[in-house]
């Protein structure tokens, strides 16, 4: 059955298909940060009473182990990003996909997030999205194309909810995940993804999220800008942009490398044993956090005030090189966390510095260096330039840093894949695959000789 015949024998299913399939990754993704948020509260609530060296490495190997065993136990796929696996589902690879792993996903992320694992909520939102949707797509009795379209859409919708960013999760699911641009897809996607939005802030204005507003039920929805810009863009500003492209290309590659490198280390120390695996680095995590100042206990808060522009040079430095190193070393852990939200915040410690830098020897800052790192970063490491660029739109809603911010982003994409022409999720897929191959080969000579 193709699309057309789906639409007319049954457009009300499909309808609400969308519609729940919309809910659920809001759903998914709204209590994915509330609970992140109860736990970090927690967390630095019992930072008062009881030192670092003690509460920090503790919590880390105390949500390391439950994480991992819910994941082994239960849900063996949901360990990870989550972003890997739904590209890997939609390129035909046998991935479980179902509402089981997204709520272990769900549940297993809070967890290891919030114990201390530096890692963000938007790849384990794509995931629970796209679960959510398979379920849907099950329930109607879909044709494999059509399912491959939904699974994608739950996938950018739970990237809209995350990041209250409705067009990034759409250009996400048609730049990254389906690479396609029929119309009738746009629109599947589009609906998708601007209901999840909304969902989203209808389920945070209820009490799931006390900083949002961006819903009322008396004034209606009201636009939310994280941070307001004035936003200048003069002609010197174009070379300092692609100057920062080309600084964040190369820094963005150096940490795809990187990241890969600690994840097939921890696969071949610890071959299938994800439990001391993340036990382990849950411990070493937080032991590392507790020897740190008090402002790298919340990284959250750390975030805003690199992005607000509310610190100093040496500290963006300092905060870029401790999230390189702790988010690669989680990363090499399984812990069921994202990639988005680190790459975002290195790529603002690069803007901030560079642009106390040329400020420092010229006397002029870019007004716009931050955010375009931010942007450049996720480009460099995704390959998704335009998605990078609506991503860090979101955080301001100012329709003028939409230029520089591509600028920048372009730039460092291009960069990047000089070095390789794939993103890094994509060879997460390639290195993924291979170990399973090994896996079964090694299962097959056991075999042989038994």
């Amino acid at each position: 059955m193709n699309f057309k015949k789906l639409f007319e024998q049954r457009w009300l299913r499909v309808v609400l298909v969308l519609t729940l399939t919309a809910l659920g990754a809001a759903t998914t993704g709204v209590l994915f940060k509330a609970g992140i948020h109860l736990l970090d509260e927690s967390r630095l609530n019992l930072l008062k009473h009881v030192p670092a060296w003690i509460v920090l490495p503790i919590l880390g190997g105390i949500g390391g182990y439950i994480s991992s065993i819910l994941i082994s136990k239960i849900a063996p796929t949901a360990r990870g990003s989550g972003v890997s696996h739904i590209m890997a589902f939609l390129r035909h690879h046998n991935v479980p996909m179902g509402l089981k792993v997204g709520i272990v996903k769900l549940i297993s992320g809070i967890i290891a997030i919030g114990s201390g694992f530096p890692l963000g909520p938007e790849g384990p939102s794509v995931q629970m999205g796209g679960s959510v949707a398979w379920k849907m797509a099950q329930w109607l009795k879909a044709p494999v194309s059509f399912r491959r379209v939904i699974v994608a859409a739950g996938g950018g919708a739970g990237l809209a909810a995350i990041f209250s960013a409705p067009i990034g999760g759409f250009i996400y699911t048609i730049e990254e995940l389906l690479n396609s641009a029929r119309p009738i897809v746009l629109l599947l996607v589009v609906v998708t993804t601007f209901l999840a939005d909304t969902w989203a802030d209808i389920l945070q204005s209820l009490g799931l999220d006390p900083k949002a507003t961006g819903f009322d039920f008396i004034k209606g929805f009201q636009v939310e800008r994280a941070y307001n810009l004035n936003v200048q863009f003069l002609p010197i500003d174009l070379i300092y942009l692609l100057l920062l492209g080309v600084i964040i290309g190369v820094l963005g590659e150096l940490y795809c490398r990187y990241v890969l490198t600690m994840q097939a280390q921890g696969s071949k120390w610890f071959k299938n044993q994800l439990v001391l695996r993340m036990v382990l680095c849950g411990v070493l995590l937080g032991a590392m956090y507790s020897c740190l100042p008090e402002e790298f206990h919340h990284l959250g808060k750390l975030q805003e005030a690199i992005v607000s522009g509310d610190t100093n040079i040496s500290l963006a430095v300092a905060t870029f090189c401790i999230l390189f190193l702790t988010t690669g070393l989680a990363a090499a852990s399984g812990a069921p966390g994202g990639l988005f939200y680190p790459m975002i915040t290195l790529g603002g410690c690069i803007g901030l510095a560079c642009s106390g830098w040329i400020e420092g020897i010229t006397g002029y800052a870019p007004s716009t260096y931050i955010f375009a790192g931010m942007g450049a970063f996720v480009a460099a490491c995704s390959h998704t330039p335009i998605t990078a660029m609506f991503l860090a739109f979101a955080l301001t809603k100012n329709l003028l840093i939409l230029k520089p911010i591509l600028v920048c982003c372009i730039t460092s994409f291009l960069v990047a894949r000089i070095f390789s022409e794939q993103s890094i999720y994509e060879r997460q897929i390639i290195m993924e695959g291979a170990e399973e191959k090994a896996m079964q080969n090694k299962i097959e000579m056991i075999t042989k000789v038994y």
